[in-house]
């Protein structure tokens, strides 16, 4: 049971690894194809580990710790390349956590040191409990500038705008170094357009099967840094079809400012910018832009 009287339901994803299913945000946790899966191929991978030498320091920044899942996948792939993890963490619920970890299924996905790393990390003073929004204010104060990699692995934008917004994504963004990375499985232009507004070059994750512009899964997420990244494992640059994305209504980006609004109040503000902006002529309508690249579904 969370905090908000919620019961998590248990699930086993694709490649048979175990996630949760929230009813308070009515998604779940990790994608169908995999929880492991997706923590290795859209948060370990395109990290771009190879870049760093044996023994270097990696400073990493676990945004929605949920599971824990994407941290200990980092864990054995920093073990495995000889580097120093220094980690922090943003949550809100410990339920998660504490259903991982008390879960045979959870615990028979990682070699043992790798659970006992995760557990001092999340009971060390880097694992910040609350709201991210505040939580993330002291170490952009403190930390500003110093971390290699940050990971987004909030409920979707339409659940959870307040984690999307220009302002949280702008404090972020602040946190990285000038090579540092953000890395989030989220495609949505609204959230690629912020992150563009915090001033921060953005690449795409391939998708699992690579580049499907008629499906759903034409991309597999979202990196982004202060500087320029240069296509390589799992990354890629913005096709001309994503690029178009940024013009359409579907790129209004959230906004928070303050730190302080709810989720209603944000999605409604957005949708009124974004009427405002279609009765303008300023931007394109999703809709066309998705007729005319020919992609099904609703990818926002």
């Amino acid at each position: 049971m969370t905090s908000n009287g919620f019961k998590l339901e248990v699930r086993s994803t694709g490649d048979g690894s175990f996630s949760l299913f929230s009813p308070e945000f009515g998604e779940a946790f990790h994608s169908s194809r995999g929880a492991l899966t997706e923590a290795r191929e859209k948060f370990v991978e395109p990290a771009g580990l190879e870049r760093l030498g044996r023994g270097s320091s990696l400073q990493v920044l676990d945004v929605c710790v949920g599971t824990g899942c994407n941290t200990a996948a980092l864990i054995e792939a920093c073990a495995s390349r000889g580097l120093e993890l220094h980690w922090w963490g943003l949550e809100l619920d410990r339920e998660p956590l504490a259903q991982a970890l008390a879960s045979p299924a959870f615990r028979a996905q990682w070699q043992p040191g790798t659970l006992a790393r995760l557990q001092e990390l999340c009971s060390s003073q880097g694992m910040l409990w609350g709201d991210a929004r505040l939580a993330v204010q002291p170490l952009v104060e403190e930390q500003k500038g110093q971390f290699d990699l940050l990971l987004l692995d909030a409920f979707s934008p339409s659940r959870c705008p307040q984690l999307w917004s220009v302002e949280f994504l702008g404090a972020l963004g602040s946190l990285l170094k000038p090579e540092g990375r953000l890395l989030t499985y989220c495609s949505a232009a609204a959230v690629r357009q912020a992150l563009r507004l915090a001033g921060l070059e953005v690449a795409a994750i391939e998708a699992p099967c690579g580049l499907q512009q008629h499906k759903q899964d034409w991309s597999g997420g979202t990196a982004a840094s202060p500087s320029p990244l240069t296509p390589g494992p799992r990354l890629r640059s913005l096709t001309p079809m994503e690029m178009e994305h940024l013009g359409t209504n579907a790129a209004e980006p959230y906004r928070d400012p303050g730190f302080c609004l709810d989720r209603k109040t944000i999605l409604q503000q957005r949708q009124q910018a974004q009427a405002k902006a279609m009765r303008e002529g300023n931007v394109e309508g999703t809709s066309a832009w998705r007729r005319r690249w020919g992609l099904a579904g609703n990818h926002q």
